[in-house]
């Protein structure tokens, strides 16, 4: 569904720290380019079919971009919460790409796609976007290289120690309701090695285990793993 354009400029205007550096014309062009869309919780965005989807801003929910193996094993790179806006599905405008990124909806999301040839055209004719984009990728890059050192040098008990403590963190409760295979994608490790991980937390009381997801019990033992 292609935006209203007073819609489309409070949002941008919000979200966007270049919006105040942008010429009329090019606030146009980029609202006029900007579909709103509606994802189920497991729909893939980016990736699979299209190298240049566009500039992914969420609005609500949450994505995940990852890599996928030849062997079909799930490497979690980072995700997408409400306000930040993923430029790598956007490989026209940052031609250095080189790898594949795919990204799902982890939830039921509503999100904008700016074309990604139009918002390649806003940064070549505006520093200020131009920056952004770079910045943007540089921040992604960062969260590229944490993961991959977690799974090289990090033991599997620390490695989701961090997660469960990262979780806890962003949704302020003690009970997060995800499964053992949705953990090991996020932390790229096997489901059985997991499940036997958390078996041994619980045996230590550091959380509970339940059909409902895992309940943090001691935070101060799970924050010494992490230590």
């Amino acid at each position: 569904m292609s935006m209203e354009l007073p819609q489309c400029r409070l949002v941008y205007r919000e979200y966007f720290p270049f919006w105040d550096k942008l010429t009329d014309q090019q606030r146009e062009i980029l609202c006029g380019n900007t579909t709103e869309y509606c994802f189920k919780k497991g729909t893939n965005i980016h990736g699979l079919e299209d190298s240049c989807t566009g500039a992914i801003m969420v609005i609500s929910g949450s994505l995940r971009a990852y890599l996928l193996s030849e062997n079909g094993r799930e490497i979690t790179l980072y995700r997408f919460k409400k306000g930040e806006v993923c430029m790598l599905s956007a490989s026209c405008v940052l031609k250095s790409i080189t790898f594949d990124v795919i990204i799902d909806a982890e939830e039921d999301s509503k999100v904008y796609i700016i074309r990604g040839d139009v918002m390649a055209q806003v940064a070549e004719e505006n520093l200020y976007v131009q920056n952004y984009a770079l910045d943007n990728a540089v921040k992604n890059f960062s969260d590229v290289v944490w993961v991959m050192q977690q799974i090289m040098f990090l033991s599997l008990d620390k490695r989701i120690a961090i997660f469960l403590w990262d979780e806890m963190s962003k949704s302020g409760s003690l009970t997060l309701k995800l499964t053992h295979e949705q953990i090991a994608r996020y932390i790229s490790s096997a489901r059985e090695a997991v499940t036997r991980m958390l078996r041994y937390f619980a045996s230590e009381g550091i959380v509970e285990l339940s059909r409902k997801g895992i309940r943090i019990t001691d935070k101060e033992k799970l924050r010494k793993l992490i230590l």
